[in-house]
This record gives structure tokens, sequence and C-alpha cells, in this order.
């Protein structure tokens, strides 16, 4: 039994000598000044109006029956109009380390989830271009999520929505073919809306030693009418081009994600939902339910009936879909796909999709709830170097790539950067801050004290599995230093589940913040080794659990934990 658990146990039991109902739970919480003791309750508070007292009155009887040595507390204090603070003595407080070393890599999963499975799609980027920035934060977010939810018992599939259909894809192959033209030494422009990266000239070198150069005749009159905003005549070679960008620009992206330590169990492509009849299905069930009209020579779906602020067209007057079309049913895939839960991560300029998507699905009234699917939105990002905005990338052109970060900072730096602030919060990324070796940068510092803790072991020649629970003097470990890190081991728990519940990783990254700096707080102020053998048989499970729990978080969000730095 945890400490907390302990006392609130004592606790009910003094409730229960005082006439207080036996349905009575304490609640406990950690003070927010440490120095008011190690936790905190309000019971005194919710009693006083059963038990027709004041609340101080209440809180002095609870401290008078509380059996103090039962519930391993020192010293208690009635503050306020009647909040019970307790200093737990320093065995009591100590003694759960005992759980770390006992669970290792599993402290701080639970099973709540209880197997239920889930999807989590993001990055979900158009295969037009490298990943940029945006993506990347995405990428974080949603693998970081993921990681929660596991954590937390969820059967987590991340997927990865690829948007192979629709304008932007045809602009990427008339881009491609412009470029093509141009290694055939004919003079053709990019046109409006296509993409000029240095990445589609590669891509049209490639094409070109697999498949050589079309005849001259036909790529100048396809140039000429991409010129006009039209379709070359050669179809089949220009779907054939199409292809080929889309497949190199996935296979780019995949090393993208790759160097940035992101996997996915599942790609579904636009496409599908077309050539399987998906888009077609949604769209006849949505008129037969009556959700539907015609204006204009356009279909219209009613999604004011739904809270939408406005109805929205489905399918315009030249007969093709809007793109809010596909996203409901490819939203109606993943409910018959078995997750009764999904949650999106997806830049806040998706922001108007959500009420749409969700009205489409209510509007097909096959059972998805009205909060189905989750969205976590996100801000952009701003990256910064030498104090001036980097705003463009050498192969990207338009933009910074997250390959441009991995390669300036690497992958650790860029990860915990982007998942240090809120992700609805705008992000500065500092590349000169992510690159330094010291102390400002948070990410150096947090690896830098699991370092330290491994350290202790290198020097001292001592083998970690060596070092349990058995016999330790928890008493010991007594130092304001030393209970301040217990009290933020201890927390981890609570501080997971409740990042995974609000699908928060920054959470995590800002206790890895404030755990380090307590780790390099005790380790330059108090000694491990050279100390006399019951102090050291303390201190070292106290930096063994503290090396493992910091470990454990910096892998939820992707992030190595360095033995030597």
């Amino acid at each position: 039994m945890t400490a907390d658990e302990l006392l609130r146990t004592a606790l009910t039991r003094a409730a229960m000598a005082i006439g207080a109902p036996d349905t009575v739970t304490p609640a406990l919480e950690r003070p927010r000044d440490p120095a008011h003791g190690d936790w905190a309750t309000n019971l005194a508070m919710t009693l006083a109006k059963p038990l027709s007292k004041k609340p101080r009155d209440v809180a002095e009887l609870l401290v008078a029956q509380l059996d103090l040595a039962a519930a391993g507390v020192a010293e208690t204090s009635i503050a306020g109009p009647g909040f019970i603070n307790f200093r737990l003595d320093p065995g009591a407080h100590a003694r759960p380390l005992a759980d770390i070393l006992a669970q290792a890599v599993a402290y701080g999963r639970t099973d709540a989830g209880h197997g239920a499975p889930v999807n989590v799609e993001f990055v979900s980027a158009n295969p037009t271009g490298p990943l940029h920035v945006g993506h990347g934060r995405q990428a974080a977010l949603g693998d970081a999520i993921s990681a929660l939810l596991e954590g937390a018992g969820y059967a987590v599939s991340r997927e990865f929505y690829y948007n192979d259909a629709g304008v932007q894809i045809e602009n990427l192959a008339k881009s491609l073919w412009v470029r093509v033209a141009q290694q055939a030494g004919i003079d053709a422009a990019i046109p409006e809306g296509g993409y000029n990266g240095d990445y589609i000239k590669e891509i049209a070198e490639r094409y070109v030693a697999e498949h050589g150069l079309p005849d001259t005749a036909t790529l100048t009159a396809g140039a000429a009418a991409v010129a006009n905003a039209a379709r070359p005549d050669d179809v089949a070679l220009f779907d054939g081009m199409r292809r080929f960008a889309v497949a190199a620009l996935r296979a780019e992206q995949d090393l993208d994600l790759k160097a940035f330590g992101v996997k996915f169990d599942v790609y579904y492509l636009e496409s599908s939902l077309y050539t399987d009849g998906k888009v077609e299905e949604t769209v006849g069930m949505l008129t037969k339910g009556g959700h539907t009209f015609e204006d204009d020579g356009a279909l219209w779906l009613r999604t004011t009936d739904f809270s939408d602020d406005k109805d929205r067209v489905m399918r315009k007057r030249d007969g093709t879909y809007t793109y809010f079309v596909p996203d409901v049913a490819y939203h109606v895939t993943k409910w018959q796909r078995g997750f009764t839960r999904a949650i999106n991560v997806q830049g806040a300029d998706h922001h108007g999709t959500t009420a749409r998507v969700r009205a489409g699905l209510q509007a097909l009234e096959v059972g998805v709830p009205k909060g189905y699917p989750e969205y976590v939105l996100h801000q952009m990002v701003t990256v910064m170097r030498g104090g001036e905005e980097v705003k463009i990338s050498k192969r990207a052109g338009s933009y910074v790539t997250v390959r441009d970060l991995i390669d300036e900072v690497g992958r650790d730096a860029v990860r915990y950067f982007f998942l240090m602030r809120k992700g609805d919060s705008q992000l500065v990324f500092d590349v000169d801050l992510a690159r330094s070796q010291s102390e400002e940068n948070p990410v150096y510092y947090i690896q830098m004290a699991h370092a330290r803790l491994s350290g202790i072991f290198r020097v001292g020649e001592i083998d970690t599995a060596s070092i349990t629970a058995d016999g330790v003097h928890w008493e010991c470990l007594a130092e304001e230093a030393e209970r301040d890190l217990i009290t933020s081991l201890l927390d981890y728990p609570r501080l997971v589940a409740g990042a995974a519940d609000s699908l928060e990783p920054h959470r995590v990254a800002a206790w890895l913040l404030e755990t380090a700096r307590q780790v390099h707080l005790w380790y330059h102020k108090h000694h491990v080794l050279g100390e006399p053998e019951h102090i050291l048989r303390a201190r070292l499970v106290l930096a063994k659990a503290a090396r493992q729990v910091l470990a454990n978080g910096l892998g939820l969000l992707g992030i190595s934990a360095p033995e030597r730095m």
C-alpha cells in the first residue's frame, strides 16, 4: 500500500470514529507550497455539514482520532477554514521507492483503458513535398499521445491518411510534367498553385532516368495545356507521372518519419475511398436519410441540423466533391473498423472541418456519438536562428522541413522542443538554444540528469541490478532535496494518467524538466559514493529510481536517455 493509500485509510477510520457517514471518501492532494507538508485534505470541510460542526472543529477531531503511526505521519497542521496538512516521516515518505524498483519500465503504466481500441491519426500530409516543421510538431504530438494512451492501457493504432486525390495532387503532376519538359529543353513554367521546390527537379530527373524522355511534341503540348490550367491530352502519360510523383514523395515522407523515429500501423489512401465506392456510398446514405438538398446545380448537406453554422456543399456543379465529403466517408471506415474512439491530431487551420465532419457523421445515423472524432489542434511553428526567423529550406524552397531541423539539432531536441508547449500555443523553435550544450537547453539539461545518475553507478563500479529495496534504511532519505525528489518521482503515475486523459504530453515534458532540476540539486548537495553503508544503500536506491523514472518519461516522448553526455 502506498503512503497516500495508508493515509487515506487512516483518515477514513478517523472520520468513522467521529460519526461520519460510511460513504466517506477522503481526498488527498499535494499542497501548493511543499513547506506545508506532503499531503493535504479538505475532509473536515466536506464533513462539517453532515456532522453539524464548524470545519476547524471537525479538523481537530479528525487529527485527535488519527493513528499517526499507522499513517506514517510525523506532523499535522490545520490551516485556513479547515484544511489538514500532513508531513510524513522520512521512512514512510521514501518507502514507496521500492515500488519503482519493482515495476521498473512499467512504473507509471496502468490498465485503465482495458485494451479498448483507439485510432490516433496524425501527420496525414498531402504527398506533395517533404514534411515541414508543422508536420513535425504534429508527428511529435501524435506519437506522444499514442504512447500515453498505450501507457494507460489502450490498444492504439497509429494511422496516416494520405490525401492522394484532389486539386493538390493534380498540381503536383502538372509541376512534374513541367520539370520533365524542361529537361527536354522546353521553355515551360510551373503553373499557379504548383510546386517549385528543388525536390520536384530531383523527381523529374529520376522519372527520366527510369522512363526516358517522352516525345518532345507531347511534352510541349502538355506544357502549353498546363500553362492554361488544363490537363495534358496524353492522359495515360499524365496519370503515370502523377503516380510516380506521389510514390516518390510518399517514400520521401517515410524517410522523414524514419529520421524522426515515428512509425505508423496503418497507411490509408484517400484515393481508395473513391475506388472502393465509399464516397458514393456515403453520399447515397446521406441523401436517402433526407439530409441533403439541391440548389443551383449543387448538392448540399443540412449540417445546420447538427450544430454547424451553415449548410455545406457536398457535390459541386461540376460533379466533384468538396473535401469534407471523403473525410466523412473516411471516418465511417474508422467506426466500421471497430474504433469507437478516434483522435485526430491536426493543425489549427483545420478548425473549420471539425463541425462539418461531425455533422456528416451524425447525419448518417449509424450510431456514431456526437463528439466523434476527438480533435487535438496545434498551432504552427516559427523557426529562429541567430535572432531571425528562418522561412525557407534549400530543398523545399518555400518552407523549413523537419529533416532540416533534425540535421541541425538532432532528433531528441526536435521532439522535446515540439512537445514542451501545449499544442494550441504558438511555438518558437530556437535553433541556437536547441543546439547548445548548456543548462538553458531543456532537453540537454534533462538528459544530463539521467547521465549523472548513471555516472554514479559507473564511477562506483556498482551493478545497478544489485541495488534492491531489501534492507534499506528509508529513514536515511530525510534531506529536503531528497524529499522533494522522492515526491516528484511518486507523483509520476498520476502525472502520466492526467496527461493521457487530457491528451497533453507537454505535462510530461514539464515534469521532466522540474524533476531534472531536483536531480541536479540533490546531486550537487549530497554525496552518494563514500558515505556510510546505510546512507550509501538508501541513496543508491534513490538514484536508481530517479534514473528509471526519468528514462520512462523520456521514452513516452520518444527521446533517448543517454548514460553519458
